[in-house]
């Protein structure tokens, strides 16, 4: 008889890392955008600033952004990336703990 394997929600922790993400693409997308100087006069980078300012927002005014008026480096944007990829990956394994059967061992990754 084979030992049983741990198993947990992995369609939850999937959806939650294609929902975190597609966030940070579209963060990282306008950082690119803003450092290489991007027109907001595209149709298409202006949606990814309008898409990507709800998410940055919480984080601008942390470090001061450097450049010039058309070529930004963006630090809000960075520190966002890498909050939102930490969140996500504790959401994982939140998930991981709350939905792997008593008894067993936890999946590692």
């Amino acid at each position: 008889m084979a030992a049983p394997e741990s198993s947990y929600n992995f369609r939850a922790a999937a959806v939650v890392g294609f929902i975190v993400g597609a966030v940070d693409i579209f963060i990282a997308a306008r950082f690119l955008g803003k450092l290489l100087g991007a027109s907001s006069a595209s149709a298409f980078v202006h949606f990814i600033y309008q898409v990507s300012s709800v998410f940055v927002a919480p984080f601008t005014g942390i470090f001061g952004d450097t450049g010039s008026k058309t070529n930004t480096f963006e630090t809000a944007s960075l520190v966002a990336i890498v909050v939102y990829a930490v969140v996500g990956w504790g959401v994982v394994v939140l998930l991981r703990i709350i939905t792997t059967p008593h008894g067993t061992k936890p999946a590692t990754s």
